[in-house]
């Protein structure tokens, strides 16, 4: 782990830190929404019929339906980074933290509805005929920079190890172990047998598995948020 932190900062050196980061994806979220005339406000109602299956067709092409596609993407997206990365920026930044968070989610919107819309545009079929789509593949076929793809495609399978995985886990057996006395490489072989047992199914079993999983996930997380506020009532 410390091996990959200090290839993490060297690569953030060469970058020129990342500093420079809330204003490219801010800024980048500006450009498009005001491009695109706020379409996070305009598509919203059209938006939530999508996600409640008005549009579902049982012999549409793809793998997934509206709803679980949503629902995989949320299950890639929240993480520990929500909760332990909103306690520390409010607490390093004070209550305005939460100003930029809900500007930056605001017009981060529009900056995920243009990566969607291209990958859905630009993708295109595996050799067992599954859908493959994303944003390394409008790379490869509408910017015709292969090289790049593989970069952003390399690039993201060491950050799913690294930001995507190993903090989670970390924090799930930091917790047991505290909990139940539960030593960390049980904890950490039983989390990696289920993780297994679900890829090896394929993308079909992931789709599943993310459809039951993300709304339980989504409501533990309001319930425990709302119990938090709750029982710090007099510091609101």
């Amino acid at each position: 782990m410390e091996a990959l932190t200090n290839f993490l900062n060297l690569l953030d050196s060469l970058m020129g830190s990342a500093a420079y980061f809330p204003f490219v994806l801010l800024g980048t979220g500006l450009i498009l929404t005001f491009y695109l005339g706020f379409p996070q406000v305009r598509f919203f109602n059209h938006a939530w019929r999508i996600v409640r299956g008005k549009y579902d067709k049982p012999g549409d092409e793809g793998d997934a339906t509206h709803f679980q596609a949503l629902t995989t993407a949320i299950s890639g997206t929240v993480g520990t980074g929500n909760i332990g990365g909103v306690a520390l920026a409010i607490y390093l930044g004070g209550p305005a933290a939460l100003f930029w968070m809900w500007m930056t989610a605001f017009f981060g919107m529009t900056s995920k509805f243009v990566e969607v819309t291209l990958s859905h545009k630009y993708r295109g079929k595996d050799e067992h005929g599954h859908i493959v789509g994303g944003p390394m593949y409008v790379m490869e076929r509408r910017l015709n920079m292969k090289w790049l793809a593989i970069i952003f495609a390399v690039a993201t399978v060491i950050s799913s190890f690294g930001s995507g995985n190993m903090p989670q886990s970390n924090n799930i057996a930091s917790g047991v172990q505290a909990s139940f006395g539960i030593e960390p490489w049980m904890t950490g072989l039983f989390l990696s047998l289920c993780l297994g047992a679900v890829i090896i199914g394929g993308i079909r079993r992931i789709i599943q598995v993310a459809e039951k999983i993300v709304p339980l996930m989504a409501l533990i997380y309001l319930v425990g948020a709302l119990a938090v506020i709750v029982v710090n009532i007099e510091n609101v």
